[in-house]
């Protein structure tokens, strides 16, 4: 299921069935077939998917209550024949074959008040189908193992299957460009995510406030819901860049540009900004107590993100102290390139033959 590239916020769930469905379009022993909603016309170039996509009959809100309410139309309607049907988001298709189900969180079973009341719909009657229906559940981090665990999934339906990184470091001549396309003259700390309430935007905003370095603060990423970071940084307008997403090359350049990357998540399923940083050589602070803390284990400066002061103790940790910052980049460089795409591949399509032929 490719539905995500269509989305107003295409998000990390795009980026990460993208990649994949890129690497396990190069193995020989899988072959692909796209599925997603009816569309006037392709996604944005940025979101392009790597294989054909076979479009169902239906828009995405009433395919996905199809789906979810009536249990049609058949996947098969799209694609013809099939061995598997994987869905890669919450979005759960009626079971004509086995299905594997991807779930990158849970998190609004955590804190229902950063979603939409829609939103809180059709990822609990997405669980409750996943719950019944899938065959293999796909968990990108421990966390989300624990999560599903305790959701009700049995542990002998689930199996952890991180994401992967690009390890290409954005040499220096890309650095400097996109400095000067973005305007950002200034050294400056990072952040990059989609921007919605657990993403804790607040607590780096106020610990930045405190911070008192001579370091301007760059947001980067789409605007998402129930969260206005225009009046989030009103205080110190002057010493922030909202700069919008942001495609891949530019990205991976402003990370390799960046003092530190700041990603004080309230929780997340993986946490791939924090790998994507450690892969350009950028030192991290992140939060414990989800995701992120597993992902940048010993490779990163781990706080409270509750805690204002904390990341702002963090965030000078690394910034006054040049050994200890080259210490993180180093081991971050390592860590991050234990996760590749081609191992997410050979994983996805391990499952992908454990459950075919099922009934």
């Amino acid at each position: 299921m490719l539905e995500q590239c269509w989305h107003k916020v295409p998000g990390g769930t795009a980026v990460a069935a993208l990649e994949t469905a890129r690497a396990l379009s190069d193995r020989q022993d899988v072959r692909l077939r796209g599925v997603a909603a009816r569309h006037a016309g392709p996604p944005p170039p940025a979101w392009t998917p790597p294989i054909e996509v076979h479009h169902l009959p239906l828009p995405r809100l009433a395919l996905y209550e199809s789906w979810h309410r009536l249990r049609r139309p058949k996947v098969e309607r799209a694609t013809g024949p099939i061995d598997v049907v994987h869905a890669t988001t919450l979005a759960m298709p009626p079971r004509s074959k086995p299905i594997v189900l991807t779930i990158h969180d849970l998190a609004f079973l955590h804190h229902p008040r950063h979603f939409t009341a829609r939103g809180l719909s059709f990822f609990g009657r997405g669980l409750q189908i996943a719950l019944r229906d899938a065959d293999l559940v796909l968990c990108s981090s421990r966390a989300v193992v624990e999560d599903c665990t305790a959701a009700g999934f049995a542990e002998e339906r689930l199996r952890l299957v991180p994401l992967g990184v690009h390890s290409r470091r954005a040499p220096r001549e890309e650095v400097e460009g996109a400095r000067r396309r973005y305007r950002l003259d200034r050294p400056y700390v990072m952040w990059a995510g989609t921007i919605e309430p657990r993403k804790n935007l607040p607590g780096l905003i106020t610990a930045f406030r405190n911070l008192e370095r001579d370091l301007d603060l760059v947001l980067a990423g789409p605007d998402g819901w129930n969260e206005d970071a225009g009046t989030l940084i009103a205080p110190i307008r002057d010493r922030v860049h909202l700069v919008g997403f942001v495609p891949p090359a530019d990205r991976d350049a402003l990370l390799a540009g960046a003092e530190v990357f700041c990603y004080p998540s309230l929780m997340e399923g993986f946490g791939l900004p924090v790998l994507e940083a450690m892969a350009q050589g950028t030192p991290v602070v992140t939060s414990a107590g989800t995701s992120t803390e597993e992902i940048a284990e010993g490779a990163g400066i781990i706080v409270d993100p509750r805690d204002p002061d904390a990341i702002t103790s963090g965030l000078r940790s690394v910034i006054d102290d040049r050994d200890a910052a080259a210490d993180l980049v180093h081991k971050g460089l390592a860590r991050a390139a234990r996760y590749t795409w081609d191992r997410t591949a050979e994983l996805v399509a391990r499952c992908y033959g454990e459950v075919e032929g099922r009934a």
